[in-house]
C-alpha cells in the first residue's frame, strides 16, 4: 500500500510540472522524495536487522520455554553466585589482612604509646573498629562482583526473560511478576532488592515484595551457611562426598527461601493484602552488548557504594555494644554470659544455644559479624584458649579450628541445620530495616516485615528439633 502511494504521489507531481514551474517543482519533488525516504526506512528492513530478530526469536524460543527455560535460569543464577562466593575470597583475605592483621595490630600500639585507657581502646578499636573492618572486608567484595554481573544481565536483556518466565508463578502466590527481579537482586543484598520493587507499579504488589524479600539469601548470609554446611553436613558423608553434600545443603536453603517468598506472597495476598493481581504486559527488549562503563557505575556507586555505606553506619554502633555486653559485669558475671544463659533455655527448644541468639541480637546490624561473634562469644562462656581477649571478634584460619572451637560450645548435627535455617528466617539486618521504612513510610509495615520472618524461624527450627529428638 505504502509504495503504491509514493507511485502515485510522483506521478501527481509529474502532471502538476507544466503548471508550477520547473523551480517551485523542484522544491516539491525534493520535500516528496524525503518523505518517500522515510516511508521506506520505516516500511523496509535490512537484512541484518531482519536476522538479528530471528536470532532473537530463536534464542527466546529456548530461553523461554517450558523445558529449558527454568534450567537455564538456575544455571545462570547458580553460576552468577559461584562466580560471587568463588571471586570474593581473595579480595576478602586481602582486606582482612589489611584491615584486621595490619591496620588493628597498628591501631593497638598507636593507643598503648599515647596512654589511652584500656576502656576507650577496647571501645574504640576492638569494638566500634573491629566491627567496620569486618562489614567491609566481607561484604564489599561480593557486592563488587555481584552487581555488575546482576547488571550485565540486565543490559543484555536476559532479566526480563526471568520476569517472563516467573510470572505464572508469582501470579499464582498472588504477587506480581516483576517481584522476580526484586527476588534476584536479593541475592546480592536485601536492602538493594527492596529499592528495586520501585519497578512494581501496584502499591499492594510492592509491598508483598518488600515484605518477602528476606527470603532471598542475601550474600551476607552465604559465608555463614558454606561455613556451617562444610564443618557440620559434609562430616556426615565420606569425603568424597563431602563437597557435594556441602554444596546441596546450602543450595537447598536457597532453594526452601524461594518457597517461602512464594508461600508469604499467597498468605498475604489472601489475608491482610487482598487484591487482584494487575495485568502484567511485558515487553521483550531485543538482546544487545552490555555498557560496560555505565554498568560499573551504576553497580558501584547507585549500588554497591550506597548498601555498603549504610551498613557501615549500622555496624559501627552494633561492635559498640558486642564490645560492652562482653566487658561490662553484672555481679560476677559479663551481660554476654547473663543474656546467653538466660536465653539457653529457648534456645534449646529451637535447637539452638543462648550464644546463637545473643548473636543474632547484636548482629542486627550486619550478618557479616555473625560467625564472629558466635565464636567470641563460644569462647568468652566457655573459657577456652582462643580469641583476642572479651569482645574482640575473631575467625580463625582453618574450617577444622573453626568446627573444633563450635563443638567446644555443643554444638551438634541439629544445632548447625537449624542455624541455617535461622540464618533465611530471621529478621532483616538494620540496613535492610531502614530501607523498607525509605521505601514504604510506614513504621506498621516495617514491624511486619522485620518481625515475620523471627516469627517464622522460631516456628521452623522448633519444629525441625522436636522432630530430630524424636526420632533421631
Amino acid at each position: 500500500m505504502k509504495n503504491k502511494n509514493i507511485e502515485h504521489i510522483i506521478s501527481l507531481s509529474n502532471d502538476l510540472r507544466w503548471q508550477i514551474g520547473d523551480e517551485f517543482h523542484d522544491n516539491l519533488a525534493e520535500g516528496i522524495y524525503a518523505d518517500a525516504a522515510e516511508i521506506v526506512k520505516d516500511s523496509v528492513h535490512k537484512t541484518d536487522e531482519k536476522n538479528k530478530l530471528r536470532l532473537d526469536a530463536r534464542i527466546d524460543k529456548i530461553i523461554t520455554s517450558k523445558i529449558w527455560g527454568f534450567p537455564i535460569m538456575f544455571l545462570i543464577l547458580a553460576l552468577v553466585l559461584w562466580l560471587t562466593i568463588i571471586g570474593a575470597n581473595y579480595p576478602s583475605s586481602m582486606l582482612a589482612g589489611l584491615l584486621l592483621d595490619t591496620v588493628h595490630p597498628a591501631l593497638k600500639a598507636f593507643a598503648s604509646s599515647i596512654g589511652m585507657p584500656w576502656w576507650l581502646d577496647g571501645f574504640l578499636i576492638d569494638g566500634v573498629y573491629l566491627a567496620v573492618a569486618w562489614v567491609i572486608a566481607v561484604m564489599l567484595p561480593p557486592m563488587a562482583i555481584f552487581f555488575p554481573l546482576f547488571t550485565l544481565l540486565e543490559d543484555f536483556g536476559y532479566l526480563p526473560r526471568v520476569a517472563f518466565n516467573l510470572d505464572h508463578l508469582f501470579k499464582l502466590s498472588g504477587a506480581h511478576g516483576k517481584q522476580a527481579l526484586t527476588m534476584s537482586m536479593g541475592f546480592g543484598c536485601n536492602a538493594a532488592g527492596v529499592v528495586a520493587t520501585r519497578i512494581i507499579d501496584s502499591p499492594r504488589e510492592r509491598l508483598i515484595a518488600i515484605i518477602t524479600n528476606n527470603f532471598s539469601l542475601c550474600n551476607g548470609r552465604w559465608p555463614t551457611q558454606i561455613l556451617i554446611a562444610t564443618i557440620f553436613v559434609g562430616a556426615v558423608v565420606p569425603n568424597s562426598f563431602s563437597s557435594i553434600a556441602s554444596l546441596s545443603a546450602v543450595i537447598g536453603i536457597a532453594i526452601l527461601g524461594i518457597f517461602f517468598m512464594f508461600l508469604v506472597s499467597w498468605a498475604l495476598s489472601k489475608t491482610v493484602l487482598k487484591g487482584e493481581v494487575s495485568t502484567f504486559n511485558l515487553e521483550l527488549p531485543p538482546y544487545r552488548p552490555p555498557r560496560f562503563w555505565k554498568t560499573i557505575y551504576t553497580s558501584l556507586i547507585d549500588r554497591t557504594i550506597i548498601v555498603l555505606w549504610r551498613a557501615i553506619v549500622f555496624a559501627a554502633p552494633a561492635g559498640a555494644v558486642i564490645w560492652l555486653i562482653s566487658n561490662v559485669y553484672l555481679g560476677d558475671q559479663s551481660m554476654a554470659a547473663w543474656l546467653i544463659s538466660s536465653l539457653d533455655g529457648f534456645g534449646f527448644l529451637l535447637g539452638l544455644n543462648g550464644v546463637i541468639l545473643v548473636a543474632y541480637i547484636v548482629a542486627i546490624p550486619a550478618n557479616e559479624i555473625v560467625i564472629p561473634t558466635i565464636l567470641m562469644l563460644t569462647v568468652l562462656v566457655t573459657g577456652i584458649d582462643g580469641g583476642a581477649g572479651a569482645g574482640v571478634m575473631f575467625e580463625l584460619d582453618s574450617v577444622s579450628a573453626t568446627g573444633d572451637v563450635l563443638r567446644a560450645g555443643g554444638w551438634t548435627l541439629l544445632t548447625a541445620i537449624n542455624l541455617m535455617l535461622f540464618s533465611l528466617l530471621h529478621n532483616p539486618c538494620s540496613t535492610t530495616i531502614y530501607t523498607i521504612y525509605k521505601e514504604t513510610k510506614s513504621v506498621k509495615w516495617t514491624v511486619v516485615a522485620s518481625i515475620l520472618p523471627v516469627i517464622m524461624g522460631f516456628i521452623v527450627t522448633f519444629l525441625v528439633a522436636q522432630i530430630w529428638r524424636l526420632f533421631i
